[in-house]
């Protein structure tokens, strides 16, 4: 098995951030016609795949670069920056596509996976949490179901999907070409239009049984330290990143809306409480930001010294998760305040609000798991730990 043990810190890291800066212009530019279009363009999604963008999420032996958590975490808030909508579809590819190559093993690794380093590799999106069926058949699995909220479909070659198996009540994650598959062309919303988050569904479909993994493993068959968070850990790092770099983006815009209305005829953002609102949202943002960046150090550190993130790591990445989720929503909230005008026509703001209104909505951030936080952390469950998003005792 091609696993190593310690984390992997890719050398790669600066120049990726380099590389997507320099496409920083092109993302904006399209930002429109992404949402005219439910995804992004072509163009756009091709500088940042070319880019190595979702390769930054795969194991290194396979040919990827295999970043750190807190690598990964500054990436996606780097793509966020520039275009929420990117930020988001480039996120889930990289989760889908580097956990699959992670926890499949040499049969399915060389299918899906064959020359990373040159391009050749499977592009994965799709959905869990709501599982479909998988029957037992002779060398794997008939698969229904119906999914929903398959984020960068469109960019997608193969599908990631949980199912459960008939039977056993064993949940499992598939991966299955894209051809097997009805796609439903409805994702009809206002944020994150650009995203191409669809439903699907499938009947009776066979997959082999070398093409679906434990849905809880946290035992790669492919790279190093960071795939022994396991698939639901890993999807924290990305909804981090874009958290902040959604908050990063909304600040520096009502920025500049400030420099464009200041000294006119009544203009609030020459008010002293203008002055600060915005100085309590930088606070809160950059709080939210060390803090999260303080307790991935912490992971970082504990997967590097071969253990497995203890049930306090695994409840405060959630916690931090959901505190940046939230602090940004309310970052959010002051630039819409003050903006003016300038939030409600087309524009950044207007985009970047819509997108974080619908960002927020995602199940890794809603009350439930915030509640569970607090189970285990006033001390009301202390033997429970973490499935998926669930507390169990």
């Amino acid at each position: 098995m091609a696993v190593s043990i310690g984390l992997h810190v890719s050398p790669e890291f600066s120049a990726m951030l380099e590389r997507i800066d320099g496409l920083g212009g092109v993302l904006e530019a399209d930002a429109d016609a992404a949402e005219g279009l439910g995804r992004l363009t072509e163009e756009v999604a091709g500088a940042l795949l070319g880019a190595g963008v979702v390769r930054a999420a795969l194991p290194q032996s396979l040919g990827g670069h295999e970043f750190s958590p807190r690598q990964l975490i500054e990436t996606v808030e780097r793509i966020s920056y520039h275009d929420s909508a990117a930020g988001w579809t480039m996120m889930a590819l990289q989760l889908m596509t580097g956990t699959t190559a992670a926890y499949l093993d040499a049969v399915a690794a060389a299918d899906l996976f064959p020359d990373v380093a040159g391009g050749d590799h499977a592009l994965l999106a799709g959905h869990g949490t709501r599982p479909g069926r998988a029957v037992p058949v002779e060398g794997g699995y008939l698969v229904s179901g119906s999914w929903q909220f398959a984020s960068g479909m469109a960019h997608a070659t193969d599908i990631h999907s949980a199912v459960q198996v008939e039977g056993t009540g064993e949940l499992r994650v598939l991966a299955m070409p894209k051809s097997q598959v009805e796609l439903v062309d409805n994702w009809d919303v206002l944020g994150l239009r650009a995203t191409h988050s669809i439903d699907y569904h499938c009947a009776d479909e066979f997959v082999p049984a070398t093409h679906t993994y434990v849905a809880t493993t946290t035992h790669p068959a492919n790279g190093g330290a960071i795939y022994r968070l396991g698939l639901v850990n890993m999807s924290a790092i990305g909804h981090t990143g874009w958290a902040f770099g959604v908050g990063r983006r909304l600040l520096d815009e009502l920025k500049l809306v400030a420099a464009t209305k200041s000294g006119t005829r009544n203009a609030a953002v020459d008010t002293a409480q203008f002055h600060a609102e915005y100085a309590a949202a930088e606070a809160k943002l950059r709080s939210a930001r060390a803090w999260a960046m303080e307790v991935w150090r912490g992971i970082e550190g504990t997967l590097d010294a071969g253990e497995l993130a203890s049930t306090e790591q695994d409840t405060l990445l959630r916690l931090a998760l959901n505190h940046a989720t939230w602090t940004v929503q309310d970052v959010g909230q002051t630039v819409h305040r003050w903006a003016g005008t300038a939030a409600i026509r087309r524009g950044p703001i207007d985009r970047f609000l819509r997108d974080l209104g619908t960002g927020t909505q995602h199940i890794t951030s809603s009350p439930t798991v915030l509640q569970n936080c607090g189970k285990w952390l006033s001390g009301a469950e202390p033997r429970a730990h973490w499935e998926f998003l669930d507390l169990t005792p």
